[in-house]
């Protein structure tokens, strides 16, 4: 087998972890890049492929999410992961583990950790690599991974909420819930929300959101209701479909360009938060992104000869 062939073979996985670590599909796929360069690059043969571009992908993560830092902080409003519809990584043994890692939540949380805790814990809690391994790629010792590793579990367990375990019951509600946003239903949407639903929006000062959000299941029923329908009478239309794990959905102008996507986290057979990515700069790799300005632009107009 030949290198490239070797690294097309673990392509699915580096790219896992990079995105893991970063939360950006684009640096993700730029870092799996630059790990097939180093690979190319390389004059020996390491012992182990599999082994040798893990930690060469994971070390060029770790300095990506240390410059990020400083950007996110000066970040205009809510920050979440760019949307990755497909993890390319696959193992049916663990898929429940792997998907429930990927989500937007997860994610959010993984922003809590040093990057030198979140490599240790991606590797670990996610992957599986022995803490030899985790060692090796991290440069510290078993017994600091070991540490790091409880010190990254203990952050994520603190802020984990305890999703919906029954996935079919879980893809059920959120078919309730999108039928019910077609149709413009009030009561069928508050019957699904929790009543401290928040509708919470990453514009990135690019595009329009929601304020600093939308509370409570009678606000968001409501501005649900009343989006919709306008929406589709430009020809915007709602693609359901999973979104970082989770139940969720794509929005089109009439043109097919992306607008934004939605997740939904369940619990106790509620929504409990939605968030939506309007960001242009995440949604590119999704295909021709809208002006969502425009958008917003062309529904108050309905709104306004309709009323």
């Amino acid at each position: 087998m030949t290198r490239a062939e070797e690294f097309e073979d673990l392509r699915p996985l580096l790219f896992s972890i990079a995105y893991r670590m970063l939360g950006s599909v684009t640096d993700a796929e730029d870092a799996v890049q630059e790990s097939w360069l180093r690979y190319e690059a390389c004059l020996t043969e390491p012992s182990s492929v599999k082994a040798f571009l893990s930690a060469v992908v994971t070390r060029i993560s770790i300095d990506v999410l240390r410059s990020a830092r400083v950007r996110r902080e000066e970040y205009v409003g809510p920050w979440f992961p760019e949307p990755l519809l497909t993890d390319p990584y696959q193992d049916p043994a663990r898929s429940a583990e792997l998907a429930d890692s990927v989500s937007m939540a997860a994610l959010l949380l993984l922003e809590r950790l040093s990057p030198l805790e979140r490599a240790v814990f991606v590797l670990r809690e996610v992957f599986a690599f022995s803490f030899r391994e985790v060692a090796s790629v991290v440069s510290r010792s078993e017994a600091a991974c070991r540490q790091l590793a409880m010190q990254a579990r203990r952050h994520m367990d603190a802020g984990r909420p305890r999703f919906e375990a029954d996935r079919a019951e879980r893809n059920e509600l959120a078919r309730r819930f999108f039928d019910a946003f077609r149709e413009g239903d009030v009561d069928g949407l508050r019957e699904l929300l929790a009543a401290d639903v928040q509708l919470i929006s990453d514009g990135g000062g690019k595009a329009p959101q929601w304020g600093k959000g939308v509370f409570g299941a009678e606000n968001v029923a409501r501005a649900f209701a009343a989006l919709l329908p306008r929406f589709v009478q430009i020809g915007g239309v709602m693609e359901p479909h999973e979104v970082n794990g989770q139940p969720g959905a794509i929005f089109h102008d009439g043109d097919g360009k992306v607008v934004n996507t939605w997740t939904l986290d369940i619990l106790d057979g509620q929504i409990q938060t939605i968030r939506t990515v309007l960001n242009p700069d995440k949604l590119g790799h999704l295909g021709p992104v809208a002006d969502a300005w425009t958008v917003l632009r062309e529904t108050k107009l309905t709104r306004r000869s309709t009323d």
